[in-house]
């Protein structure tokens, strides 16, 4: 019986991670054509499973105002996510978010922490 039901939640796992692979093209697709609320409904409930290029996509949604009014605190929530699993990209700009106080206080050593982040991952502004 266990067997069974072992073989049977990783034969979903299995079935389940094409698909989100398939909803983040869906987004990708969807904001390539200018449809962001699409991408929007794509990347969400991925960003929110822990999904890192979801939430970088939604990270720069809301900081570029993409299909959403201009939100830079919740920019810096999505990109700090990403930023924790060791995206330089993420560092970066939330390295500059916290240098321009946009979405946060301003706040010099933040900065330095995550500009030294992508520094050592050969990411230099």
């Amino acid at each position: 019986m266990f067997t069974r039901t072992a073989l049977a939640l990783a034969l979903a796992l299995l079935l389940a991670l094409p698909a989100t692979a398939q909803d983040f093209e869906k987004g990708m697709a969807a904001a390539k054509r200018g449809d962001h609320a699409t991408a929007l409904k794509e990347w969400r409930p991925l960003a929110e499973q822990g999904d890192a290029k979801a939430q970088l996509a939604l990270g720069f949604m809301y900081l570029k105002a993409k299909g959403m009014p201009l939100d830079n605190s919740e920019a810096a929530k999505w990109l700090e996510k990403e930023a924790l699993q060791g995206n330089a990209m993420a560092q970066v700009t939330l390295g500059i978010m916290y240098l321009k106080g946009k979405g946060m206080a301003p706040d010099n050593r933040e900065a330095a922490k995550w500009f030294e982040k992508a520094a050592l991952q050969g990411n230099a502004m």
